[in-house]
């Protein structure tokens, strides 16, 4: 089983410029993510965008939607900042011939306390585990795009009320 890790920016990819005091999304960590845990199964990774979420449009999910349905994978896995990844996973519910699970980080990869490697694991394992549908793995739970919101206050996603 192939997975494709299509990556789209957000707090995950980013690093600290600590002479501007400000972060900025870098190359993407999935790999090394990956490779640090001595990941077995086969996959691919492919850098679709390098945006925070906030500064994402409808062109940018057009952009990730294309690359998904151009491709033959049947288990994809997104990382993207948690901001908008609701919105995003929103706009991929008609891809319904496929498992794709979207993810992020509250903190960037390259924090010692990052939730990154926790979460991308989850969401490779998940898109091996799950029907085909479009679903979101954050903080050790699965979430269906349209039952969910993210709590900012703290910093966790959660089923809509």
């Amino acid at each position: 089983m192939r997975i494709k890790i299509l990556t789209a920016g957000g707090t995950i990819d980013k690093i600290y410029y600590d002479a501007l005091s400000e972060y900025s999304i870098g190359d993407p960590v999935a790999g090394e993510v990956m490779e640090a845990a001595g990941v077995s199964c086969d996959y691919e990774i492919c850098s679709i965008l390098r945006k925070d979420s906030l500064d994402m449009d409808e062109h940018d999910r057009a952009a990730l939607h294309a690359a998904i349905a151009n491709d033959d994978c049947r288990h994809i896995v997104i990382t993207h900042g948690t901001d908008t990844l609701v919105q995003t996973a929103m706009a991929l519910q008609d891809l319904t011939e496929r498992t794709i699970v979207l993810t992020g980080a509250m903190q960037p990869a390259r924090f010692r306390d990052s939730d990154a490697a926790f979460n991308l694991g989850g969401a490779v394992a998940l898109s091996q585990a799950m029907p085909p549908g479009v679903y979101i793995y954050m903080n050790g739970r699965v979430f269906h795009p349209e039952q969910t919101v993210k709590n900012r206050a703290a910093g966790t996603f959660e089923e809509r009320s």
